[in-house]
């Protein structure tokens, strides 16, 4: 695929080690995803139909459970895989460029259970993609993709160098820019209109900086109750992605 637009980062060092069946069976299945090892219990790899050159080591629960960080939920399986290939943005709203499937842009948000969550959210509700920016979001790893149930293999994921860019390229492709705070005026149903949409969320606590609102065409707020102050971020996309999706 021809390279357009706004470059990637270049991707971090080293490789993750995924668990978990949901997030080892997607990367498995996954034919953009190198996997390099793949350790299990009899049990769990008896279920699987694995290509026979795949290096596969047998291993008891116990064993297991000290290859993954405080003792996490491998469901019998983990798995050594290549971080996968950086994503052009260009390319990313050229893939997009007939349908009105919506974007997810994230500044600043680390936590990759957040991530991951938005990522299976953005699954769950057909977004195009999300796009974080490479010095303030999470690399790719287990946890990551244990939060994501194996949407981290089927969301396309951009990482940029400055986001300020990447949300002027957005804007050029025909979406309409919602940043997502609590001090907005309008809610996310009164400024979405009919326009494609770039849904735009800042961390818990900071929120977007102030460059990433100036690039956003509207701010927005969920219309929540006063007897709570915010909701998660991951929480906060799941909703927006639904309103976008059954704006009709």
């Amino acid at each position: 695929m021809a390279r357009r637009g706004h470059r990637p980062s270049q991707p971090t060092g080293g490789r993750p080690r995924f668990w978990g069946r949901h997030a080892v069976i997607a990367a498995l299945a996954n034919p953009d995803r190198n996997v390099r090892k793949l350790w299990g219990t009899r049990e769990a790899l008896a279920a699987l139909d694995l290509p026979p050159v795949l290096p596969v080591v047998y291993a008891d629960v116990a064993d297991l459970g000290r290859m993954v960080p405080n003792d996490a939920p491998h469901q019998g399986l983990v798995a050594e895989v290549d971080p996968l290939e950086e994503i052009w943005l260009g390319d990313l709203l050229e893939q997009g460029r007939d349908d009105r499937r919506p974007l997810v842009v994230l500044d600043q948000v680390t936590d990759p259970h957040n991530v991951g969550a938005i990522m299976r959210s953005a699954a769950a509700f057909d977004a195009l993609g999300i796009i974080t920016q490479d010095r303030h979001a999470p690399p790719e790893s287990g946890v990551l993709a244990r939060a994501a149930s194996g949407a981290l293999e089927t969301v396309p994921w951009v990482r940029v160098v400055n986001l300020a860019r990447a949300l002027d390229e957005i804007a050029e492709a025909g979406f309409w820019r919602i940043g997502l705070t609590g001090h907005a005026t309008l809610t996310l149903a009164e400024t979405m209109g009919e326009a494609r949409i770039a849904v735009v969320l800042g961390a818990e606590g900071e929120g977007m900086r102030q460059n990433t609102e100036a690039h956003c065409d509207q701010l927005a707020k969920l219309p929540i109750s006063p007897k709570v102050e915010s909701l998660n971020v991951s929480n906060a996309a799941a909703i927006a992605l639904y309103a976008v999706a059954a704006r009709g």
